[in-house]
């Protein structure tokens, strides 16, 4: 998948909106105005994405080219390549519904009651 097919994936969950508020080389995924994707458009084409912290390290050691992502709480967050060998697409799309349902899971429960289909996305 390009780099245009991933952001049509992010934007194909429930309630997505992007924005470029760090400027232009970054785009930022949000569901319900909280951050769980940023994609990196200068160079390297990197998607950091939102995780469980034992999850997180669990990834970097299996996977050589998933790292703690730069600029982001490295505890929480890891950022992979988009153009790779090692990843597949699935454990991609796999990873970046993950990052959706962490940020949805902190959702206040009245959101989440209003709004079930952010709910129903499943890792």
């Amino acid at each position: 998948m390009d780099i245009e097919e991933w952001r049509e994936y992010c934007l194909s969950l429930p309630m997505v909106t992007e924005d470029m508020a760090f400027g232009e080389g970054f785009v930022l995924f949000r569901v319900w105005e909280k951050i769980f994707a940023c994609l990196t458009l200068d160079g390297g084409d990197l998607i950091a994405v939102k995780c469980d912290p034992d999850y997180a390290i669990d990834l970097r050691e299996r996977y050589a080219s998933i790292e703690p992502a730069y600029h982001w709480n490295k505890k929480y967050w890891n950022q992979l390549p988009l153009g790779g060998t090692e990843l597949n697409d699935e454990l991609i799309k796999s990873l970046i519904r993950h990052s959706y349902a962490q940020v949805v899971a902190k959702l206040p429960k009245k959101i989440k009651i209003a709004h079930p289909e952010i709910v129903e996305v499943g890792e």
